[in-house]
């Protein structure tokens, strides 16, 4: 068997893992997130001053925020309920440590703490959650793509091969939800009107990128020969065009329904291609191709499963466009933050009831298909997994809230009390605003397409240097941190240069 064929099916025929398994896994990030804020909140209140320097900021970074989530997928995946225990345990105690130093509320009972920390007002315009959610999906994008190739990556976290939940199949999930929950329609101010056709042009001009670098990816990997795995997406597609492919139907869905009613969207788009799925033979025809046999011949036979599988993940799509007017509508308090929370993880519980209802009356989730069950996980996942941000960056308040000062890149900035009572900031200052401390949140997020590409680039250029899938633990370590040392300090540097890359 050739070296290709051999690294094929070392990602082919997977079953995936359990969805409890995944349920620990996903506040991982959440917990490195908080970790590194706490972290840099201690700092302040020992030094009395942030960490100014560029190295520091980048090693805590890449310590605390990458390294974790790179060994818990990896070496440290057995162990894995004990080191989300140890984490939580980790930031309790850093908690502590800042109650017990503070600098504001110093002679003031707990109670009256928490009272006024459910007061607290927020900045109303910037959810830094947000743009938490999709620079971190990138970095840990970034992470699993290469780390898959190596046996010390586990099989049942891979992508599935037809039915089952992996956590890469989450992955792309995840990444469709976060490029829908900030789509222009969802940005559009309350009152304002925007001529549909706008939105179909801005959509337009902000795809074309991604069928770039799909027919870039396409041909590269056919001129070189890599290894790929055909029913993942098919023998042309990719993902890159299953994102634009989405992004600009759901632009054309939202010119003939109304924004606000996308749920109603999504749903009929879900049940009705299960039906489809059920009740045709197109389920056997994505599986077995027109023969029966696996016919690859001609282009719908070649590429049916990146093609069928659009109308699920639209239907995903559809739904987190609905998350996202839900999380833009105006807030101010810790309190109503807190209340978001609730409906997140209420929205939650009932549509895991009915990804379970799905999974035994109707059919198991399958990424391939992209049916019903598949958009039930990723949309309840995707919630908890926002939720748990959301409260990591409170929890970032609390702490904020007891040292005076004390300041944390990529979270919320509280309001003094001095304005509370004032209007709001200018329209100017509240309509996009970027934080400019140097962390990786906001330089991966300045240059999140620039990112992924790069990603790509380096896991190519590594298998073609590494035979990965033989390697032994100790290079397959240091294969993946020098790659993602590599991936996030370019990153580091275009946001000290103040470099956006982006020419559409």
């Amino acid at each position: 068997m050739s070296h290709k064929l051999v690294k094929e099916d070392f990602v082919s025929n997977l079953n995936g893992t359990t969805l409890l398994e995944l349920s620990v896994i996903l506040p991982i990030p959440p917990l490195c997130l908080l970790s590194r804020g706490l972290l840099l909140t201690l700092y302040f209140l020992h030094h009395g001053t942030p960490l100014h320097s560029k190295s520091g900021r980048f090693l805590l970074d890449f310590t605390v925020l990458v390294i974790p989530s790179l060994l818990l997928c990896t070496i440290f995946a057995p162990v894995l309920p004990a080191i989300v225990l140890f984490m939580t345990v980790f930031c309790a105690g850093l908690i502590f440590k800042i109650y017990s130093r503070r600098t504001n509320y110093v002679k003031v009972p707990l109670e009256q703490i928490l009272r006024d920390f459910l007061r607290t007002n927020l900045k109303p315009k910037y959810i830094p959650s947000i743009s938490v959610f999709r620079a971190y999906m990138n970095v840990l994008t970034s992470i699993n793509i290469l780390a898959v190739d190596f046996p010390q990556y586990p099989r049942r976290y891979a992508k599935t091969e037809t039915y089952g939940t992996g956590l890469m199949d989450f992955g792309v999930g995840a990444f469709v939800f976060g490029n829908a929950v900030v789509c222009p329609e969802v940005r559009l101010k309350p009152g304002a009107v925007q001529r549909n056709s706008f939105y179909l042009t801005k959509q337009f001009s902000s795809v074309w990128p991604l069928l770039l670098l799909g027919f870039g990816r396409l041909m590269s990997v056919k001129a070189i020969d890599y290894h790929e795995h055909t029913s993942e997406y098919g023998v042309h597609w990719n993902f890159f065009f299953t994102l634009a492919s989405v992004r600009i139907t759901a632009s054309l869905l939202l010119t003939a329904f109304p924004v606000r009613k996308a749920w109603i969207v999504a749903v009929t788009l879900a049940v009705g291609y299960e039906c489809f799925l059920s009740l045709t033979p197109l389920k056997m025809f994505i599986m077995h191709g027109s023969n029966g046999q696996g016919s690859r011949t001609g282009f719908l036979n070649a590429n049916r499963e990146g093609l069928f599988s659009i109308a699920g993940y639209l239907a995903i799509y559809m739904a987190s466009v609905q998350v996202g007017l839900f999380l833009l509508r105006k807030r101010s308090s810790v309190r109503e933050w807190f209340g978001v929370i609730c409906s997140l993880l209420l929205t939650f519980f009932l549509l895991f009831i009915c990804l379970n209802f799905c999974q035994t009356y109707v059919d198991t989730t399958s990424r391939r298909m992209g049916n019903l069950s598949f958009c039930l996980w990723i949309v309840a996942y995707c919630l908890l997994l926002f939720g748990a941000y959301l409260l990591a960056d409170l929890a970032l308040v609390f702490a904020k809230l007891l040292v005076d000062g004390a300041t944390v890149p990529a979270s919320w900035n509280i309001v003094p009390l001095s304005e509370t009572n004032k209007k709001q900031d200018s329209e100017t200052n509240d309509r996009k605003p970027i934080p400019q401390d140097l962390c990786l949140i906001t330089a991966v997020n300045r240059n999140q397409l620039l990112y992924f590409l790069l990603a790509n680039i380096l896991t190519g250029f590594t298998n073609m240097l590494v035979d990965t899938i033989h390697s032994r633990t100790f290079s397959a370590m240091f294969v993946l941190h020098l790659y993602m040392f590599a991936n996030v300090l370019i990153m580091y540097m275009l946001q000290a240069k103040n470099i956006v890359v982006k020419w559409w």
